[in-house]
């Protein structure tokens, strides 16, 4: 796969090999990222991606190198450098090389990289299963950033559920009630209207998932956030979800249950195509 990085200056080919041993984000986790997309040549929400990545390094107590600004035309500098045919995965990345005391992240040490690969959308719809492990708590750990230590945990979620022979799977915060899929924010739909969990902390409220909750309302389709138990997901009409990766993709299976006809999604979806032909 060939993959561009651009950092300190300059663009480099392949998976260079920027972090250490003794790099404080490679030893103690605290890097963090954003994911955006080029499709069809658009760029859709990249500036929101950009501006997320310096909250999240704000989060985690990094200096971000360079403002959003400039990681925005970083990324659209290294896109151009790919076929305009070609969709694209854009990560910006933040990380720190030093530590205060070892372990707390040096603010001024920080470095940015911004990686960017070809990344065909996935096709057709996904089966998911319900996970047996949890979202962590926000006081016990940085939910309110794109920080890659948090996809530890969802790694492990994810080996479960294909162990089980399921593409995805639900994973629910402390108290019991469903928060997203491993790396997508979750929507049911029944009686024709689109429920989604209330943030609570827990996980990260995607810039697709606001982007799709209001395309649904300007097309009077009522959305609601509220709790929701995992037994509801087995009620539903239809289950999809939302994330920078996949857009928008449907659940065929979840659990036991086959889902047939998926109009609601169905009109997510086209509504998020037309809105980024617009773009």
């Amino acid at each position: 796969m060939m993959a561009l990085t651009w950092i300190d200056g300059s663009w480099i080919e392949g998976n260079p090999p920027i972090l250490g041993p003794m790099t404080q984000s490679t030893w103690l986790g605290s890097l963090v990222f954003d994911g955006a997309r080029r499709i069809n040549g658009k760029y859709p929400d990249l500036d929101l991606h950009c501006e997320r990545l310096i909250k999240s390094s704000e989060r985690m107590g990094l200096n971000s190198p360079k403002s959003a600004k400039e990681i925005l035309n970083l990324c659209l500098e290294g896109c151009k450098k790919f076929k305009i045919e070609e969709d694209l995965y854009i990560k910006p990345m933040i990380w720190a090389e030093d530590g205060i005391g070892i372990i707390a992240p040096d603010p001024d040490s920080t470095r940015l990289a911004v990686c960017i690969f070809p990344a065909p959308l996935p096709e057709g719809g996904m089966t998911a299963c319900l996970s047996s492990f949890i979202r962590p708590m926000e006081k016990a750990a940085p939910t309110d950033a794109k920080a890659a230590s948090l996809y530890a945990n969802t790694g492990r979620a994810i080996r479960e559920a294909k162990a089980k022979g399921f593409d995805n799977c639900v994973i629910c915060d402390h108290e019991g009630y469903v928060a997203e899929f491993t790396v997508a924010n979750l929507f049911i739909v029944k009686d024709n209207v689109v429920y989604t969990p209330k943030p609570t902390g827990t996980f990260l409220v995607g810039i697709t998932r606001f982007r799709v909750i209001k395309l649904l309302l300007s097309s009077k389709i009522k959305v609601v956030e509220t709790k929701i138990k995992p037994d509801e997901l087995l009620e539903a009409d239809e289950i999809f979800c939302s994330g920078n990766y996949v857009k928008l993709r449907k659940i065929d299976k979840y659990e036991n249950k086959v889902f047939g006809e998926t109009p609601i999604f169905d009109t997510a979806y086209n509504l998020y195509w037309e809105w980024m032909k617009s773009i």
